[in-house]
């Protein structure tokens, strides 16, 4: 073999091996896991839940603490049993936790008495991030048309029998994994009543230094039957906030001049859940609604928004009124409140595979990027940088881009792990939004970081 032919041999060779490296540094564009675990849940179990929970006849937050079958106290229990049998099937996997608050009644007009409130816990901890933690909520407690009402029957079977019921069989599915984030199943309470017990975890979460990568708050996941009368089960609804209630003055103006005033962090997490819906789960939508939640109303995520963690609501797209916060009755041939026979169990185990899903997916994933910059005035390109990301599985980061007018991101580019600084080419700074994500070795992301910092020009 002469020089020429070792030369064009060595060339060859050379461009073989950066094909091939190249290829290994490409995140894998999906995690085969999450396929499986999106459709893991059991409408079976769920109902077997469900009906346990209506069975305890009332949960209202002032209803009966001491029998062993009626009341919130017995449903706290059981509860809290449920989720040490799970962690006794997975060697003890499980951190089982109460958190109580004791409100004075009169201390406010929907404390009618002296109450105790107490959330139930159960934290899968992780391997690598003990104290970061992916969260998903549902409510223990019910009621009638009288919210203070605790001795009438109030089934709340859908509301929030579901969400309860989701957490729990999410507990008995992810607990059979391991991940390097923790994962929280909880029941909170006093939700009713005015989010006490959100509340109260937020508090305890805020002052113990908690990195929470989001709060998923599921309210109200089984109904298909709408007040207009459709019927349907194959969307959902995410609500969220567009930025932090907690913005200071300097923050709010960065928005204002530019941009991001539809990309704080749980409008994040929101598009993810959509991103994900749309990849691992089978004629299933998520309906993302730029609200905090529905008109007017509340719900458990809340509290933690409110102190800057991200958070979202889960629910249903089709609401049935007549069988929320009603006595139980009939009137003009009318069946009023929220009994089982208004849970459609497969769709509730359907949004409850995308909460696990989704927590698999975020509970896998390096953390996100930090201190994410732009730069792009009057200049042709986009220039973006960030802090490197110190994790064992980082493969790389993607770049994110979309129109401004555009709900979901649109555009994404690849950099390997040791790029913390790229200048997308052509792409103009004043016509799109920008964003980044770490990524995994197995393909799963970080939420999407918008940057909040201008690049200094040089």
């Amino acid at each position: 073999m002469n020089w020429k032919s070792i030369a064009v041999f060595s060339v060859i060779l050379l461009s073989i091996q950066s094909l091939l490296f190249a290829q290994t540094t490409q995140p894998p564009q999906a995690d085969p896991r999450l396929y499986t675990i999106a459709n893991a849940a059991s409408p079976q179990r769920l109902e077997a839940d469900i009906r346990k929970l209506v069975g305890f006849g009332t949960r209202n937050t002032f209803s009966d603490t001491v029998s062993t079958t009626r009341g919130i106290g017995a449903a706290r229990r059981w509860i809290k049993s449920e989720f040490e049998k799970i962690s006794a099937a997975c060697n003890s996997c499980l951190e089982i936790k109460t958190q109580s608050e004791f409100l004075k009644g009169g201390s406010n007009p929907r404390i009618t008495q002296d109450v105790t409130v107490v959330n139930i816990l159960a934290i899968q901890r992780g391997s690598r991030y003990p104290n970061r933690y992916v969260i998903m909520s549902g409510d223990i407690d019910s009621r009638v048309s009288n919210a203070s009402d605790a001795t009438k029957d109030s089934p709340g079977a859908n509301d929030n029998g579901t969400g309860m019921a989701g957490a729990i069989e999410a507990a008995r599915v992810l607990s059979k994994y391991k991940f390097p984030v923790s994962i929280i199943y909880v029941g909170l309470s006093g939700e009713e009543q005015g989010l006490w017990g959100g509340q109260h975890m937020a508090k305890v979460a805020k002052a113990e230094g908690w990195d929470i990568v989001g709060v998923l708050n599921n309210d109200m996941i089984g109904n298909i039957e709408g007040i207009n009368g459709e019927i349907e089960n194959t969307t959902f609804r995410v609500f969220s906030e567009p930025t932090p209630p907690i913005e200071d003055e300097r923050e709010r103006t960065w928005r204002r001049v530019y941009g991001g005033e539809v990309d704080g962090p749980s409008r994040q997490l929101a598009r993810y859940i959509d991103r994900m819906t749309e990849q691992y789960c089978t004629n299933l939508d998520a309906i993302m609604i730029y609200r905090l939640d529905r008109f007017g109303r509340g719900g458990h995520h809340k509290p933690f928004n409110d102190v800057g963690f991200p958070g979202v609501r889960i629910m249903e797209t089709h609401e049935q009124y007549q069988r929320q916060h009603q006595d139980l009755r009939t009137e003009d041939g009318i069946k009023y409140g929220d009994v089982i026979e208004g849970v459609n169990f497969p769709y509730a185990a359907k949004l409850t595979g995308v909460n696990m899903m989704v927590m698999a997916a975020l509970a896998s994933a390096p953390p996100e990027p930090k201190n994410v910059q732009i730069g792009g005035i009057v200049l042709p390109s986009t220039r973006l940088k960030w802090d490197a990301v110190a994790d064992p599985d980082l493969i790389g980061y993607k770049l994110y881009w979309r129109e401004t007018t555009a709900a979901q991101w649109q555009h994404s580019r690849f950099v390997d792990k040791s790029v913390t600084d790229f200048t997308l080419e052509n792409i103009i700074i004043d016509n799109y939004l920008f964003g980044v994500a770490s990524v995994g070795k197995d393909g799963n992301e970080s939420l999407i970081v918008y940057p909040t910092t201008l690049i200094a020009r040089r």
